[in-house]
């Protein structure tokens, strides 16, 4: 059986407070990402120089200040084999010192214990470098690693490293010695690499190109060490854009739309680094509707962050989120059901699971995730859908978990959260309360219309106008002989026509002149 074929498209919209990224997979929106234009947010890779502000042996941890307004956090644990070489080289380095001598002469090691205490390693006011692997949530700070990497498309680099490692999924012996026999050539002294499935089959020019551009980031950085000795950024990974372009692309991208002549020249360059037969896939959005119109994420986003979620044929699923659980709750609404209830029931269910593996992803929903499907009494639908579930998260990027199905219908999904779930206020402010839950009393709403027509006679000078109202607030305006539009032709000497709209909320209308123009 052939698969589908899935279309990747990466739509960039890039606006004037923000950067908002939308990953469609056959123009479904898949994934949403936003990054601040303004300013430094604290995002997944960026690499600080901190201070140790809080020693606590009996969490065998620390709290760290990066600059943020919340302390980061860094367990034992995270502070890496080598931890003593990045020490060594914080404290030794200074303006005077010639940088590149002082890192290649730092042996590496001793290796750090792993039963080992906090308090034997940091101590408060010590400046270390750390690296952000999970973003700050709510109340929490971020949480940091010491263990320093740069990650490419092709090859992640260790410094204060030996090891050459090969991703597994690279099968080939020819092809794992003809990368680390590369890598290992080009690796100055001091520096571990890891090399990624991506890299299976590049030329040598492309991963030479990505090593050194990731060296020349980390060591970029060293002066920034060695100046002031200060709290602040390093330096940051790639902009979300090209992140998840280092992560997803592959053969079924077809498509990378931005609306920003400088982020689509970065993007361009950084294809063109990694994957140099693909850059043609980066087109500039040139268009007068905005970027995220014109390919329908608009629609896709208010359709998709509400509480209540329609999918096909009827059915829906309600979400509820707190800080650390979302319940998912799947209903067939008005679905036409088959003869067979149980097979409608399975469908139903297998309908859910996809688009529950798609809004986990969408907002970014993690920490505990109960699913109430619907009931089934076959064990063997209950397995399939399990199975089912399984599969679609393989897709999933984030770490989780998917547990089958209780005999009444709950599946538990943990999924790692590292960054704040995405949330996105659908609903919109009403009209004519104004989010006050209050409207004009229909006892004057007549006196109010009297009022806007009388200025638009008396100071416009017309003479004919077309009011539009709610079906209902028409038959009570013309109703009988002497209606309220009746004497207001004869106060006013004015044409008045009534036009009915059923989009109107009751007590809702609009002036129009001759022409059709909305005068108010």
């Amino acid at each position: 059986m052939e698969t589908e074929k899935i279309e990747k498209d990466l739509i960039v919209d890039v606006g004037s407070k923000e950067v908002q990224i939308a990953l469609m997979e056959n123009h479904r929106l898949i994934e949403l990402n936003k990054e601040s234009s303004q300013g430094h947010t604290y995002s997944i890779g960026d690499v600080f120089l901190g201070r140790v502000k809080k020693v606590m042996p009996a969490l065998n941890a620390a709290f760290v200040d990066i600059g943020d307004s919340k302390e980061a956090f860094i367990h034992y644990l995270d502070l890496g084999l080598y931890f003593s070489s990045f020490d060594e080289f914080v404290r030794k380095s200074n303006p005077n010192t010639d940088l590149h001598k002082l890192y290649s002469g730092i042996p590496i090691g001793p290796i750090l214990a792993k039963e080992g205490h906090i308090e034997e390693v940091l101590k408060v006011g010590q400046m270390i470098i750390a690296q952000i692997v999970k973003e700050p949530i709510s109340t929490k700070g971020s949480r940091l690693t010491a263990e320093i990497s740069l990650a490419g498309r092709n090859i992640v680099l260790l410094p204060f490293a030996e090891k050459v490692s090969i991703s597994q999924k690279i099968s080939s012996k020819e092809e794992k010695k003809r990368l680390e026999t590369l890598v290992r050539s080009i690796l100055p002294k001091n520096y571990g690499a890891i090399i990624r499935t991506a890299a299976e089959g590049k030329n040598a020019a492309v991963l030479v190109g990505e090593l050194r551009s990731l060296i020349e980031k980390w060591e970029g950085s060293w002066k920034r060490i060695a100046k002031d000795k200060g709290i602040g950024l390093l330096f940051t990974e790639y902009s979300k854009t090209t992140t998840i372009l280092r992560d997803l692309l592959n053969e079924t991208f077809t498509n990378v739309h931005v609306n920003d002549v400088k982020i689509y020249e970065e993007t361009k360059k950084y294809i063109s680094l990694i994957s140099p037969e693909q850059e043609k896939i980066v087109k500039l959005y040139e268009g007068k509707e905005p970027i995220f119109d014109h390919f329908e994420v608009s629609r896709q986003i208010k359709s998709s962050f509400g509480k209540v979620v329609p999918m096909k044929q009827g059915a829906y699923l309600v979400i509820e989120s707190t800080e650390a659980l979302n319940v998912i709750d799947v209903n067939s609404g008005t679905r036409a059901k088959t003869t067979d209830q149980e097979e409608n029931t399975f469908e139903v269910n297998k309908l859910a699971a996809e688009e529950i593996a798609r809004q986990l992803r969408l907002r970014d929903m993690g920490g505990i995730v109960i699913v109430d499907f619907i009931d089934m009494a076959s064990g063997e639908h209950r397995n399939s859908l399990f199975k089912h579930m399984q599969e679609l998260m393989d897709k999933d990027r984030a770490k989780h978990n998917v547990l089958p199905l209780t005999k009444f219908g709950l599946m538990q999904i943990t999924r790692q959260r590292i960054r704040p779930a995405i949330q996105i206020n659908t609903a919109e402010i009403c009209p004519l309360c104004h989010g006050t839950g209050k409207i004009t009393s229909s006892a004057v709403i007549d006196e109010q219309i009297e009022r806007d027509l009388a200025e638009l006679v008396r100071d416009n000078g017309l003479k004919s106008v077309t009011l539009k109202v709610s079906p209902i607030l028409g038959a009570y305006l013309t109703r009988g002989l002497s209606s309220f539009v009746s004497k207001w032709r004869r106060k006013y000497k004015c044409k008045v026509k009534v036009s009915e709209s059923n989009d109107f909320t009751v007590l809702q209308y609009e002036f129009y002149n001759e022409n059709g123009e909305k005068l108010f």
